[in-house]
């Protein structure tokens, strides 16, 4: 597949699909209207595609595999609710399907910080003049 086998209509329209669909799986998962995280497989399926050329469209679209995006996704929207909510910890490690100490490994690993320490910051940094 060359550059602009990618950027056919039908290319964008996946890739545009793909985003919606994680943005919209999210706030699905934020709001308890779904329990379960999907995984890529499962994403592909509802774009009708396959996996294989989800991610071919994806990293030849957006330069990354779709993982990737979907787990930036997850670490905007956890250190959102870190800074807006005054949710535990375990229930926003709850709300992604995360284990309390595998949340605090995964966003550690993805901002350098334990979910604690970033609230903890946040707090001081709005309560300082």
């Amino acid at each position: 597949m060359n550059h602009s086998d990618t950027e056919t209509p039908r290319a964008v329209e996946i890739r545009n699909r793909y985003f919606e669909l994680l943005d919209k799986h999210l706030s699905d998962l934020i709001d308890e209207r779904t329990e379960r995280m999907l995984e890529l497989c499962d994403i592909a399926d509802l774009l009708c595609v396959s996996q294989k050329h989800l991610i071919k469209i994806i990293q030849k679209l957006e330069g990354n595999h779709p993982c990737h995006f979907y787990v930036q996704k997850i670490v905007k929207k956890t250190t959102e609710l870190l800074a807006d909510t005054d949710w535990p910890i375990v229930e926003i490690a709850r709300r992604f399907t995360y284990d309390p100490s595998n949340f605090t490994k995964f966003f550690k690993k993805h901002t350098g910080y334990t979910p604690s320490f970033y609230r903890n910051n946040l707090k001081k940094a709005k309560s300082s003049p």
